[in-house]
């Protein structure tokens, strides 16, 4: 099972450094991820040969070839990343990070791109597929609540070994990275191997995280503390005004251990005591409670458009649709009314 990062008391004190400079107004998103058209990809290196143990930086070399009316290929390097899915016992092909050994050019789909994550299918089934999609969608649901959300961009991707050889044709998506992410809404993404305290998130933004989190089944996560010597939080990023501390917007990702997704492999966190991921845990924190009924209002009055998501979303089989969106709406239900929502706010935290 997954470790649960526990939330930091009000006393923590940190320490934050910057990311590179970026413009004080929000600017356009990067090519890749202007819009949600699917692509056409063929990746080729070492395919199912890459190194899963050790540090991220081992990488090895290949080709990314964007096919359409503009082939073009471009030199990266490519490694295996993440914990759960990176393991050979979950997954007989781990999610990928992709990084450019050269700086795109200007009329590349790529251009401003560096490193980027790449989620991929994990298992050769169809099944897997569907799971790809469903986390795809759950991105795609945050990004109609708020632009400070990580884009992402779905592909069918072409796996080739050195030899030329045909590896599999599947599904993946690029995920926006994060610093794209903080220039794109005019932010800095704050550094921190230290734990926040609550009292430096933003209440309306965490208690929106906090309510998402609960209507797709995720636990897997933490807005104010990560894993020892990596960066906070967990499954996590926040972003700010430059050189804040406080008013923090902490923005998820990684939604593979929802029960909207519902992945075989897919647990509830140690200190959980819950049988199954489908069933849900509110995690928000007390002191943001005030907020619950706005937040809860603002999502139902967006409940149209995320359901629509499932809807929108490419080679998602109708099996899949109908079970998400079901699951989807009876979280819908409860925080439209009063007092269920009440009885899911005294779960809170802290």
């Amino acid at each position: 099972m997954r470790r649960l990062f526990q939330p930091a008391g009000l006393a923590v004190a940190v320490l934050l450094t910057f990311a590179a400079a970026s413009p004080a107004t929000a600017i356009e998103p990067q090519p890749l991820f202007a819009t949600s058209e699917p692509i056409r990809l063929t990746i080729k290196g070492p395919i199912g040969k890459l190194p899963r143990k050790g540090s991220d930086d081992v990488t090895e070399p290949g080709s990314l070839i964007v096919q359409g009316s503009a082939t073009e290929t471009l030199a990266i390097e490519l490694s295996t990343r993440g914990l759960t899915r990176r393991k050979d016992d979950v997954c007989s092909f781990p999610p990928l990070r992709v990084e450019f050994v050269e700086k795109p050019p200007a009329d590349s789909l790529f251009k401003g791109q560096k490193r980027l994550k790449l989620v991929t299918h994990c298992q050769s089934k169809a099944s897997f597929q569907q799971y790809v999609l469903l986390e795809y969608a759950a991105y795609r649901m945050y990004n109609v609540l708020t632009p400070v959300s990580f884009d992402v961009r779905l592909a069918t991707i072409d796996y080739v070994d050195n030899s030329g050889r045909l590896v599999t044709t599947r599904v993946g998506y690029f995920i926006e990275d994060v610093d794209d992410v903080a220039k794109r809404n005019g932010l800095k993404r704050l550094r921190t191997n230290d734990a926040l305290a609550i009292a430096q998130l933003n209440p309306h933004d965490a208690e929106r995280f906090a309510i998402f989190q609960y209507m797709i089944g995720n636990l897997d996560w933490a807005m104010t503390a990560g894993p020892a010597g990596a960066d906070c939080c967990h499954n996590s990023r926040p972003f700010g005004q430059a050189g804040a501390i406080t008013n923090l917007t902490p923005t998820p990702y990684d939604f593979d251990f929802s029960g909207m997704v519902d992945a075989p492999y897919a647990v509830p966190p140690d200190s959980i005591n819950l049988a199954s991921v489908r069933i849900r845990k509110y995690r928000g924190f007390c002191r943001h409670n005030e907020q619950a009924s706005g937040v809860a209002a603002e999502l139902i009055a967006q409940k149209a458009a995320i359901l629509g998501v499932l809807d929108e979303t490419p080679q998602l089989d109708e099996a899949s649709r109908k079970k998400a969106r079901a699951y989807l709406t009876g979280s819908f239900d409860q925080i439209g009314k009063p007092q269920e929502l009440a009885k899911l706010l005294k779960g809170c935290l802290g």
